[in-house]
């Protein structure tokens, strides 16, 4: 959950989990603030509990808002005046209103019923879905429910169009976080509902953005950067074996294996488990600072007994070293992931085989990293290298 949104209605605080956070939904238990809402995915509290429930969050960025009012209450603790200007900028975030509304209503309200709800998690269980998947799936629904202000069974194409248009317009989403949106819409009104009011909208096109890679010396400063062993293992782990920050904190001692160099990710993107390189420096640094080699359990525990490091506590990591390091590239935790990919490339290590480690479905995914790869774009002379010479002047 990368921002908490915590809703102030009358004597009610909400707190939907719009990306389910296990880290945070086992401190909000143990501190016993309210009730869990299985159903709309979110903790539903006293309004007098506020102050506790921030105790609990301890520095995490949240957002408090009133769904009556079109700016938030707060952010992080820095409040707003009453009479910001609308030219501020501020608007209700992640979910759509309806259109000429000055509110935006939660999506948990009203239109996209507990029965449709649990149709399409039932269809959606049926076929294996992940659980972040399912719970996205009904988000977006609930989403153009509020957007088109009609519940299912009113929906037309026309409001699938306007609802994907202010997704873009509106809440500036990705070409992927629209892409996402479709796919829930498309299955949900295909496969359950019975009704493919979806199949004339087109998917929108792809943003082509070079992955961020850093270079091997800030790989070396960012890994010095960092005191905590436990911390530099993090990422040192994630740049050695190109993971994602889901799967290195969802590691467990029995997919290390230093014998034959191996790591293992189970149940990794697409639910599939794969093979990649376990490093000779991370097999060395776990011996020598605090790993025994016949404990069990997760590799990186985290603060709640039985479960893993939450990934926002390793992307929190990440940015503090980035920091220290004083890197100024708009780096995130992935960027270790595409450091390694581009590393191997540079160092003249088959495509076909990256892919095999990075867990790519498509050789299409891997070849991007063609485009950063330093060897390839430093063979090209600069024109104005041939013109002025390579020492500045002028070739006569």
């Amino acid at each position: 959950m990368r921002v908490v949104y915590l809703f102030y209605e009358g004597e009610t605080l909400r707190v939907p989990f719009f990306d389910y956070d296990p880290g945070l939904f086992a401190k909000i238990g143990r501190a016993k603030l309210g009730r869990w809402d299985s159903g709309a995915r979110q903790f539903i509290l006293g309004r007098e509990q506020g102050e506790a429930l921030l105790r609990v969050l301890d520095g995490m960025p949240y957002v408090a808002v009133n769904p009556e009012l079109p700016r938030p209450l707060s952010v992080g603790g820095f409040a707003f005046p009453a009479d910001l200007p609308e030219e501020a900028g501020w608007t209700m975030p992640d979910w759509p209103g309806r259109a000429g509304e000055g509110r935006r209503p939660p999506p948990e309200r009203g239109l996209f019923s507990e029965a449709w709800r649990e149709r399409l998690e039932t269809e959606l269980r049926s076929r294996k879905y992940s659980p972040r998947t399912i719970a996205a799936y009904v988000q977006y629904n609930r989403f153009l429910c509020a957007d088109a202000g009609k519940p299912p069974e009113e929906m037309q194409g026309r409001d699938v169009k306007a609802y994907m248009a202010r997704t873009e317009r509106e809440l500036r989403y990705s070409a992927s976080s629209m892409n996402l949106a479709l796919s829930a819409l498309k299955f949900f009104y295909r496969e359950v509902a019975g009704r493919d009011i979806v199949a004339d909208q087109a998917r929108p096109r792809q943003d082509r953005r070079l992955p961020v890679v850093l270079s091997r010396s800030e790989i070396k400063a960012l890994l010095e950067a960092l005191r905590n062993p436990r911390h530099r293992l993090l990422l040192m782990m994630v740049y050695a074996s190109g993971l994602r920050v889901s799967e290195v904190v969802a590691l467990r001692r029995e997919d290390l294996d230093p014998r034959r160099k191996t790591l293992t990710v189970r149940m990794g993107k697409g639910r599939k488990d794969r093979l990649t390189l376990l490093s000779e420096q991370v097999v060395a640094y776990l011996e020598d600072h605090y790993f025994d080699w016949d404990r069990e359990g997760w590799i990186f525990p985290g603060a709640a007994s039985g479960d893993h490091l939450s990934i926002r506590s390793a992307q929190r990591i990440f940015s503090e070293a980035l920091s220290k390091a004083g890197i100024a590239k708009d780096a995130s935790i992935h960027s270790l992931r595409h450091s390694f990919a581009t590393h191997l490339l540079e160092s003249g290590t088959n495509i076909r085989y990256i892919g095999e480690l990075l867990g790519h479905a498509s050789i299409r995914t891997t070849e991007r990293y063609t485009h950063v790869t330093r060897t390839r774009i430093s063979r090209v002379p600069s024109p104005l290298d041939e013109i002025l010479g390579s020492g500045g002047r002028s070739n006569k």
